[in-house]
C-alpha cells in the first residue's frame, strides 16, 4: 500500500507542475478560455476524450455493465458513433464558426449567430449549463471519494476534498491550455488501465478455469443475452435507453465542443479525429471487457456499490507497483472532467455574463481574475454537491448529460444545418429542453423511457415550431422579397 500512495503522491506532483508550467502561458482572456488557438490536434484529441468519459467510464459503466450482462453493450455503441459523427462532421464546422464569429463560448457563439435575442440566449444557455455541469463536477468528486476509499480506506469525505484541491489548482493556475495539456497526460493513463486490466482478467479468468458464459448465465437470464432477453416494445425501451447517449454528442456538451473551437486547422482536426477515434474503440471496448470480467470473478451481490469494481480489480490482480499507476488513471479520468467543467462554468460567467450580457469592460487582467475566482467558487460548490449527495455516478452524468448534451445538441445542429432556424427557435429549445429535463427525472416517465432521448426530441420540436411561427426579420424580409418575385 505504502508503493501505491507514493506513486499517487508522485502523480500528483507532476500534474500539478505541468498545470504550474502553463500557467505561464496564459496571458490574455482567449488563452485562458480557448487556449488562443496554439494548441496541436492530436492533444485537443486526447483532452477532449479524457474529459467526455471521466470517472463515469471507469466507475459508473464498468459497474452497469457488471449489473446488465451484454446489453450493456448498447450503451458503448450509442457514445462510440456520437463521438465518431461530432470528429467526422462537427469539429470543422465549429472551428470555422468560430472563427467566423470570434467567439470564445458556445453561448457566445449562440448569442453570436442570433444577435436578435443575444442576451436572452446567453443568460439561459448559461444558466442550463452552470446548473447542470456542477452536478456533474460534483459525481466527478464524488468518484474520487470512492476511489480513494476503495484504495487506502481513506474517508470518501476527505478524498473528496483532496480531489477537490487539486482540480481547482489546475484550473486556477493556467486555464484552458494548462488543462488541455494535463488532460493529454491523464488521457494516456486512462488508456493504460482500460486495455491491460481486461487483458490480466481474462488471463486470471482462464488460469483459474473461470467461465465468463456460464457466469453470464448464473448472474441471471437477462445478462447472457445482447438484448436482455426483452422482445418487442419492451427491447425498443431498452435498445433507445441505452443508445441515448448518442444524442448529447451532437455538438451540445460545452466542455467537449470547447476543444473542436480550440482547433487551428483542417489539418489539425483530421489529425484529431483520428487520435480521437482510436482512442473511443479502445477504451470503451476495455471497460465494457472490464464489467464482464467482472462478473466471472466476482458475485452478484457481493458490492455494496458496484462503482467500486474497477479499482477492487485492480488491487486483486495487480502488484502494488502497477496497481498504483493504474489506480491513478481514474483519479486523471475524474480530474480531467471535472477541471473541464469548471472551466466550461467559469467561461459562461466571466465571458458570456459579465463581460457580453452585462457589458462590464473590463481588461485582459480583471477577465483572468474573475475567471479564476469563479473557478474556486464554483470548485467549492461541486464539492459540496459531491458531500451531500447520494445518488449513483452513472445516474447523476446521466440527468446532466440530458440537461445539457440533449438540449443544445439540436441547438447545434439546427444552427448548422438548418437556414430557417430562428432567434426564437433557439429560446423554445433551451427552455423546453430544460423543462422537459427536469420533468422526466422527477417523475416515473424517467423508468419508462430516458430523458436523454426524450429531451432531444422535445427540444428539436419546439426548436422547429417556434422558428417557423417566429422567424428572424432578415428572415421575414428573404420570404417577403421570394414572394414579389414570384
Amino acid at each position: 500500500m505504502n508503493i501505491i500512495l507514493i506513486e499517487f503522491i508522485l502523480y500528483c506532483l507532476v500534474i500539478l507542475t505541468i498545470g504550474y508550467y502553463f500557467s505561464k502561458k496564459s496571458k490574455t482572456h482567449s488563452d485562458f478560455l480557448l487556449g488562443g488557438k496554439k494548441l496541436p490536434g492530436w492533444a485537443l484529441a486526447f483532452s477532449e476524450r479524457a474529459t467526455g468519459e471521466s470517472a463515469w467510464l471507469l466507475l459508473g459503466y464498468t459497474g452497469f455493465v457488471f449489473m446488465t450482462g451484454l446489453s450493456g453493450v448498447w450503451v458503448a455503441a450509442g457514445i462510440a458513433i456520437g463521438i465518431l459523427f461530432a470528429w467526422l462532421f462537427l469539429a470543422k464546422k465549429f472551428m470555422r464558426e468560430t472563427n467566423k464569429y470570434n467567439v470564445l463560448t458556445l453561448p457566445d457563439y449562440l448569442a453570436a449567430r442570433f444577435g436578435e435575442k443575444a442576451n436572452i440566449i446567453r443568460w439561459l444557455t448559461s444558466i442550463l449549463i452552470a446548473g447542470f455541469l456542477m452536478f456533474y463536477v460534483g459525481a466527478q468528486m464524488a468518484g474520487a471519494g470512492k476511489m480513494l476509499f476503495t484504495t487506502f480506506g481513506m474517508s470518501p469525505t476527505a478524498g473528496v476534498i483532496l480531489a477537490t484541491i487539486i482540480i481547482i489548482i489546475i484550473a486556477f493556475a493556467g486555464g484552458f491550455i494548462s488543462v488541455v495539456w494535463t488532460d493529454m497526460i491523464q488521457s494516456i493513463m486512462m488508456l493504460i488501465t482500460l486495455v491491460i486490466l481486461p487483458i490480466v482478467a481474462l488471463i486470471y479468468i482462464n488460469t483459474n478455469d473461470l467461465s465468463i458464459s456460464q457466469s453470464l448465465a448464473d448472474a441471471g437470464n437477462s445478462y447472457n443475452n445482447w438484448f436482455g432477453g426483452l422482445t418487442g416494445f419492451a427491447l425498443g425501451v431498452l435498445f433507445f435507453n441505452n443508445f441515448s447517449w448518442f444524442f448529447g454528442f451532437l455538438g451540445g456538451q460545452p466542455q467537449l465542443s470547447a476543444r473542436f473551437m480550440a482547433l487551428k486547422n483542417d489539418k489539425e482536426a483530421n489529425q484529431g479525429s483520428v487520435v480521437a477515434i482510436i482512442w473511443t474503440v479502445l477504451a470503451y471496448s476495455g471497460a465494457f471487457l472490464i464489467g464482464i470480467c467482472a462478473i466471472a470473478m466476482y458475485s452478484q451481490g457481493s458490492f455494496a456499490d458496484v462503482e467500486i469494481i474497477l479499482p477492487t480489480m485492480i488491487l486483486d490482480l495487480m502488484p502494488p507497483w502497477i496497481a498504483g499507476i493504474l489506480l491513478a488513471g481514474i483519479l486523471a479520468a475524474i480530474i480531467t472532467t471535472a477541471d473541464s467543467q469548471l472551466m466550461v462554468v467559469t467561461s459562461s460567467v466571466s465571458e458570456d455574463i459579465i463581460h457580453k450580457a452585462m457589458g462590464i469592460d473590463l481588461t485582459e487582467k480583471q477577465l483572468i481574475w474573475i475567471s479564476r475566482a469563479s473557478v474556486v467558487f464554483f470548485g467549492l460548490v461541486g464539492m459540496t454537491i459531491a458531500l451531500v449527495s447520494e445518488s449513483l455516478l452513472y445516474l447523476v452524468v446521466s440527468w446532466a448529460w440530458a440537461g445539457v448534451g440533449c438540449t443544445l445538441s439540436p441547438a447545434i445542429l439546427m444552427t448548422f444545418f438548418w437556414k430557417r432556424y430562428s432567434g426564437a427557435g433557439v429560446i423554445a429549445t433551451i427552455l423546453s429542453g430544460l423543462i422537459s429535463t427536469l420533468i422526466w427525472i422527477s417523475t416515473p416517465l424517467e423508468e419508462m423511457i430516458t430523458s436523454k432521448f426524450s429531451t432531444f426530441f422535445i427540444a428539436l420540436f419546439f426548436g422547429i415550431v417556434f422558428s417557423l411561427l417566429m422567424p428572424d426579420r432578415d428572415e421575414k424580409i428573404e420570404l417577403g422579397t421570394t414572394e414579389e418575385a414570384l
